[in-house]
């Protein structure tokens, strides 16, 4: 298999594989949070089929679907606590559960505040119990070598999810109504919970492995993974005060919130209804979100593969500017030429951030304390998200359009370049070892 058995006669996994078990595990997660991200995305595109079955307005609408934001951040967190104390795959299942429930009580509601509870409540929370926290887990207790890749891919995660359903659930809006596209994503979530039980693991140790690469001289990312060293080397449980204390803390999830408002609250919520308002048929501005899912899914593969390469702050930093430059464009486009035009720029960096964001967490406060260090910075990006998909629901009430909404957008973005220019990477420890990171780290 490779060097990365640990102990082959106690411990085996549950299936015989020529490769190493842990990207089974990868892909598995991968098609949890494609899964989440289908469900957690689809109000998008419900926005105006609420409005003309409930009489709901846009604001209102947006008020759940920021609470739903919210709660996705609010889990991320919790998340990382039960997967420190639980482990992934008990936390997987159970969110796979949450969301299942909830979708099925949307599909049931008749009043506003059904739809608060199950959509901004119930799903939010499900959802974020296999989000970005979760990815941050996998990949890095699994992964030395290639860990970058292996957090593009599953960073790639949401867009895929996207890139599915979002066209897919329109084209069933159009032709069937939203209630039977939603019984597609329960149909998906049930498929998936056998899967998980039987072959998903918390750890390399749980099948007599170690980390892919472990003990590998120059295993870890070239360009920053082990540069990073504001905290100790050796994966020491870290306190509160410890992280709160990090500059490096701050700065991620200062931009950290600057990305969710960008990217979930803006983008993710009010770009269909935007283009639909400017004249886009609505299977058509569906596949256009579509195919920024998946540029993303090209773009945040290869983000995780350049911060193998280079530091992830300064890789950060380009990210965002790119996600201002698209965004300052935004409000001057008013055709479909001119959104594919977008689309291609904004999509490239759309999830871009989440690769090196999770690297520099791991690499600043250490391996095993990714989950819950993680899950507060993640908690900073959802709410800003919920921020901003409520005030772009609110400048649209207003201002009639979403031309100032977008154009704010594209000035924080560039600040968020800014705040990742300011972590400040610093020199190997000179009596770290390249060596073995501890199976069960």
């Amino acid at each position: 298999m490779n060097n990365n058995s640990l102990d082959t006669t106690s411990k085996r996994p549950p299936l015989s594989l020529p490769f190493y078990y842990g990207w089974l595990v990868l892909s598995i997660c991968f098609l949890t949070t494609l899964t989440s991200a289908g469900v957690r995305s689809s109000p998008s595109v419900l926005i105006h089929p609420l409005e003309a079955e409930f009489g709901w307005s846009r604001t209102l609408i947006a008020s759940a679907v920021s609470m739903n934001l919210l709660l996705f951040g609010v889990a991320a967190p919790l998340s990382g606590y039960l997967i420190d104390r639980f482990g992934p795959r008990k936390l997987m299942m159970g969110s796979l559960l949450f969301l299942i429930v909830g979708v099925s009580g949307t599909m049931a509601m008749t009043e506003f505040w059904q739809f608060f509870l199950v959509w901004g409540v119930v799903v939010g929370l499900g959802a974020g119990g296999v989000g970005s926290v979760l990815t941050a887990t996998i990949g890095n207790r699994w992964f030395v070598a290639r860990r970058g890749l292996a957090l593009g891919i599953l960073g790639s995660a949401s867009s895929t999810g996207q890139i599915i359903f979002l066209p897919f659930f329109m084209a069933m809006i159009t032709y069937a109504g939203w209630r039977l596209g939603s019984m597609t994503l329960i149909v998906v979530a049930m498929i998936l919970l056998p899967l998980i039980f039987l072959f998903m693991r918390d750890d390399p140790a749980d099948v007599g492995l170690e980390p892919y690469g472990a003990g590998q001289t120059g295993a870890a990312s070239g360009g920053g993974a082990a540069s990073l060293r504001g905290m100790p080397a050796k994966n020491a449980t870290i306190t509160a005060k410890e992280v709160v204390s990090h500059p490096t803390f701050w700065l991620l999830a200062g931009s950290f919130f600057v990305c969710g408002g960008t990217a979930n609250g803006l983008i993710g919520t009010h770009l269909i209804p935007h283009e639909i308002e400017i004249g886009i048929p609505q299977i058509a501005a569906a596949s256009l979100l579509g195919i920024m899912g998946g540029l993303n899914m090209v773009g945040t593969i290869f983000s995780g593969w350049m911060i193998d390469k280079v530091q992830p702050q300064r890789w950060l930093a380009l990210v965002y500017a790119l996600r201002g430059v698209s965004l300052l464009i935004l409000p001057f486009v008013h055709n479909f030429t001119g959104l594919v035009f977008f689309a291609i720029i904004y999509g490239l960096d759309w999830f871009a951030t989440v690769p090196p964001s999770m690297a520099l967490t791991a690499d600043t406060f250490g391996r095993q304390n990714v989950g819950k260090v993680y899950g507060w910075i993640f908690m900073s990006h959802q709410i800003g998200a919920a921020i901003m998909a409520s005030a772009a629901g609110a400048i649209r009430t207003w201002m009639g359009d979403y031309q100032f909404a977008f154009f704010s957008g594209g000035v924080i973005a560039m600040i968020a370049a800014g705040l990742a220019l300011q972590i400040k990477s610093k020199p190997k420890e000179a009596a770290a070892p390249p060596a073995a990171v501890p199976a069960g780290a």
